[in-house]
């Protein structure tokens, strides 16, 4: 299965990145996923689960080490795998 998160963190520095969107970068940039796009106000990245799992769980613990105070992510299935609707067995139950 393929990931793509999407993700911020906060507060904003519109003058130098602060050490806690620096920490961020580095990890996704770092770890070794497809697609990496990072930005002053937002940053992608795409790649295997497992890895794409395994940095969210990285930048998270190390971006608020760093001092972020709020982090925003969005995790998104893509390509192989994915299917159109939901998986037999999931869904409405009526």
């Amino acid at each position: 299965m393929r990931l793509r998160v999407e993700f911020t963190t906060e507060p904003f520095d519109l003058d130098e990145a602060p050490a806690h969107a620096v920490v961020a970068r580095e990890i996704v940039t770092g770890a070794q996923l497809d697609a990496v796009d990072v930005g002053p106000f937002g940053n992608t990245a795409e790649g295997d689960a497992d890895r794409v799992l395994g940095a969210v769980d990285a930048l998270l613990r190390r971006s608020l080490a760093a001092g972020a105070t709020r982090v925003s992510l969005q995790v998104n299935v893509i390509g192989e795998g994915r299917q159109a609707g939901p998986a037999h067995g999931e869904g409405d139950a009526t």
